[in-house]
């Protein structure tokens, strides 16, 4: 792989929008709901650092995003969610500047419905459309309407609880990526003293670049810690398993309930 098509990889995963999904810093999605008539904001950011050295080229990207996730109960299981993402993001290759964008990223618009509940287990199903408000031409959105639908399981016994998320991704697109993308990941939360959670979260994705060598793969370790019911604050580190990934993300987010 040469050192264009990994500069132009590592863009694609520090400036496409991210899946509006809860529990941040967690990207695995939880199964349940918010209840009829009450709303949920999420508001996170993430600074990403990655650095690669391919035929003697040194790369070095970073960027970030600061996202605003409104979640309303329509139903007592039927969640709307809507994402707003900013994004910004640079390359250098060898010191030398190559890109430097920043701006609205595409919006992401999704329904999670919870199907099935019981002595604990939760299933739930989370399809999803992205509107395509960010610019192509910069690489901050994919310039085409995409579709998404992800398969959530959760599983409670204080104080522990899992998750597991099964997704696939349609992402129409103007870039030359690929349009099929799968998702795969797994996390933990554990309370380890009353309000304060440790969470641990890892998974895989297709890579959206055909001529990657791998797929990007990830772990996250992290924190939310609960100031009231109705506030929770939340910090992590996201790990990249493979070149493909992101070396570092710092991550930090608040999210109320109201």
């Amino acid at each position: 792989m040469n050192f264009y098509s990994l500069t132009t990889g590592l863009l694609l995963l520090l400036c496409l929008p991210t899946l509006s999904l809860a529990g941040h810093p967690l990207i695995t999605d939880d199964a349940g709901t918010l209840g009829k008539g009450k709303f949920q904001l999420e508001l996170n950011g993430q600074y990403d650092s990655d650095r690669e050295t391919v035929d003697g080229v040194s790369v070095k990207t970073t960027g970030g995003q600061v996202a605003s996730t409104l979640s309303y109960g329509l139903v007592e299981n039927v969640d709307l969610v809507l994402s707003l993402p900013y994004s910004w993001g640079k390359s250098e290759e060898n010191e030398s500047t190559t890109y430097d964008e920043k701006g609205i990223s595409d919006v992401v618009l999704e329904t999670k419905w919870r199907f099935f509940e019981k002595e604990g287990y939760s299933l739930a199903l989370k399809p999803g459309i992205r509107i395509p408000t960010g610019d192509h031409k910069k690489g901050l959105g994919a310039g085409e309407v995409g579709y998404q639908a992800f398969l959530i399981g959760s599983k409670e016994m204080v104080p522990w609880s899992f998750h597991a998320n099964l997704g696939y991704i349609r992402n129409e697109n103007k870039t030359a990526e690929q349009k099929n993308i799968w998702h795969a990941s797994l996390a933990a939360t554990w309370e380890t003293i009353k309000n304060l959670n440790l969470v641990g979260n890892i998974g895989i994705e297709r890579n959206p670049d055909d001529n990657a060598q791998n797929n990007p793969a990830f772990f996250i370790g992290g924190l939310i810690y609960s100031v009231t019911e109705n506030i929770d604050l939340d910090c992590g580190v996201k790990y990249g398993l493979n070149s493909s990934e992101t070396d570092l993300s710092l991550m930090a987010g608040i999210t109320l309930r109201f």
